[in-house]
């Protein structure tokens, strides 16, 4: 069978299609251009309103496929098919599959039930009680992606239930991996050619808290995996702030391989709307988190997450937003008006920010921030660092060949070598030596490794 898969939302939902990619692989099915597709593969995202309409946008268009050849199929996964669940069944009929966060372990064979007639219509929304482990490939048949970094999934679902979220409606209860199961997997990867490993979980700070943990902390997996002979970079996301440990915060100073880069959502800058959102933390507690931070780690580069027109948020809310993206120099951050989502507590809260206002305080942050990321950047000018390739640069010079890496922080750095081809997962020295926008350029200053 030939598959298609078309991937929404987060790194973890990157990570589940990658995994699912693989597993059916190992059956014999080939990955196709959606020309060539008889499987499409829907892995969606409901965090907000607009990945899930764009779903319905992309199930519209595999109808096209559908008139063509009736024996093309579909099938949705990920946080909207948990959400919208057999319902895809009454409006898609070419929808054989649906299968929630949880479901994905089963979906490889459901999906070889559904193509083979044995199953007309599958549904895997069931959440279960601990983690289940996912198929794994013989350690011959491991393939690394070329940039030889990978993600490794450490946990699944949440158990905030922040006022605004549908995670924990749609990922379910937090679940740890046991940690063997977690070195196991990065030690394979490392082994296989991998350097750089990303721990993934909607909240990893928590790993380990729930009754499917065995008694060891985040703190702790994250030394056992930097011990890992081999692996030149780690890093992990999402951190929520009220779980966050000292001993993590320490480890930024202590692991050399431990990357100075860490996304810590904030989501608001006022302590009311922070207590309407129920996360748990007030601007206190954040701003002593970013002091610990950045005194274990001076270099650290501190990314969030920002939610603007959240019921009841006013223009003083929203000027504290902005007073502390300043004071705490986010270098980055993922900016969005709130939307409803279905089922979660905000949806009642009132009043409503109307969508006008939303969308001109959304502009005023993102301006701002745009300002900081520039001065964040510029100050760079001068620094050396390694910059790990990940490809060919979009824009091209006239003589040298520009490549794209990233450096210790993941910020992008474009560097021109002579090296027209084979430098994808090597390792160069720069010289920063000019901030544009978003990414920085700089020049070799060693040899490759």
């Amino acid at each position: 069978m030939k598959f298609h898969i078309t991937t929404f939302g987060c790194q973890m939902n990157v990570h589940d299609s990658q995994w699912l990619t693989r597993a059916l692989e190992s059956r014999g099915w080939v990955q196709a251009d959606e020309s060539e597709a008889q499987v499409f593969i829907l892995n969606t995202c409901s965090v907000r309103d607009k990945p899930e309409q764009k779903v319905y946008s992309e199930l519209g268009r595999i109808a096209a496929h559908v008139k063509r050849d009736e024996t093309v199929f579909a099938a949705v996964g990920g946080c909207v098919a948990q959400q919208v669940g057999t319902g895809f069944f009454d409006r898609f009929p070419f929808v054989k599959l649906v299968f929630g966060s949880d479901g994905i372990a089963g979906a490889p064979n459901a999906l070889e039930q559904v193509a083979a007639g044995k199953g007309n219509r599958l549904a895997l929304l069931d959440f279960v009680p601990v983690y289940e482990e996912r198929e794994q490939p013989e350690e011959e048949t491991v393939t690394i992606p070329e940039t030889r970094q990978a993600f490794v999934n450490i946990m699944q679902g949440c158990d905030n239930f922040c006022s605004y979220c549908i995670v924990p409606y749609t990922r379910g209860r937090q679940k740890s991996r046991h940690p063997d199961a977690i070195l196991d997997e990065c030690r394979l990867l490392v082994e296989s050619g991998v350097r750089e490993i990303s721990l993934l979980g909607q909240n990893v700070n928590s790993f380990g808290l729930d009754k499917g943990g065995v008694g060891v902390s985040f703190a702790e997996l994250l030394t056992r995996v930097a011990a890992i002979d081999g692996l030149d970079r780690l890093r992990f996301t999402t951190s929520h702030p009220k779980d966050i440990a000292p001993e993590v915060i320490t480890a930024f100073g202590e692991l050399e391989n431990l990357c100075p880069s860490l996304h810590l959502p904030m989501q608001a800058g006022s302590d009311r709307v922070l207590k309407a959102m129920r996360r748990k933390y007030d601007i206190a507690r954040y701003l002593s988190i970013v002091d610990g931070l950045k005194a274990a780690r001076p270099d650290i580069a501190l990314t969030s997450d920002i939610i603007v027109g959240f019921p009841g948020e006013t223009e003083d809310d929203f000027q504290k937003t902005l007073d502390m993206v300043e004071k705490v120099g986010f270098e980055s951050s993922f900016s969005f008006k709130y939307s409803d989502r279905p089922g979660v507590a905000a949806v009642n809260m009132e009043p409503k920010v109307s969508s006008e206002v939303a969308s001109e305080r959304l502009m005023r942050l993102q301006t701002l921030q745009n300002n900081i990321t520039r001065k964040c950047l510029k100050n760079l000018v001068g620094v050396e660092t390694h910059a790990f390739i990940e490809g060919l640069s979009r824009k091209q010079g006239t003589n040298l060949t520009s490549w794209k890496g990233r450096d210790l922080a993941g910020r992008i750095v474009n560097v021109e070598m002579h090296e027209q081809s084979g430098l994808v997962g090597m390792m160069v020295p720069v010289r920063i030596v000019e901030a544009k926008k978003h990414s920085l350029n700089g020049e070799r200053i060693g040899e490759l490794w």
